[in-house]
């Protein structure tokens, strides 16, 4: 696979339970000199709340990441993050990292209402389910990934073939 002319930030979102964090692990395999941070384990808090102050310091966790990986060199850096769908959080997330001359791509997945549901208890998580983040509008200039029927290497390939078509 060829060196990309420049960096790229990959950042994969959407409602829990839609995939984010497997399909980006699958993706980020496929690429040599390549990084993955999972942004919600820097929000992962008891009760969660966007309106939570405390979670700018999450996102400052989840700028300082992004920036040590593009710092390093490697080409692509793929990030998924739930909150990332949020035009202002992810806009501050964004504005923080400190390394330059990398490209951003945006990609929100999604699904039915019943798929989630599939995946939440496929998930075994007790918590119910919500349709919260699977209603929210994508984040402006994201490719929206529709999920439903489709294995996680379909929409792996399905990404990269958009990522790789960015060159």
């Amino acid at each position: 696979m060829p060196k990309p002319s420049k960096q790229k930030l990959i950042i994969i979102t959407g409602s829990p339970c839609v995939g984010k964090t497997t399909v980006t692990k699958e993706l980020f395999s496929s690429y040599e000199n390549s990084a993955f941070f999972d942004g919600d384990w820097a929000w992962c808090v008891h009760p969660f709340s966007v309106e939570d102050p405390r979670l700018r310091n999450g996102d400052k966790t989840m700028s300082f990441a992004l920036s040590t990986y593009l710092r390093s060199g490697f080409d692509y850096v793929f990030f998924s993050s739930v909150v990332a769908v949020n035009e202002e959080i992810r806009g501050a997330i964004v504005k923080d990292i400190t390394a330059k001359g990398y490209s951003v791509l945006g990609f929100t997945l999604t699904c039915s209402e019943d798929t989630l549901l599939e995946r939440h208890k496929k998930r075994g998580d007790k918590n119910e389910c919500s349709f919260f983040w699977l209603h929210l509008t994508p984040h402006p200039g994201d490719f929206v990934i529709e999920t439903d029927h489709k294995s996680v290497r379909q929409i792996a390939r399905e990404i990269k073939d958009i990522i790789d078509r960015q060159e």
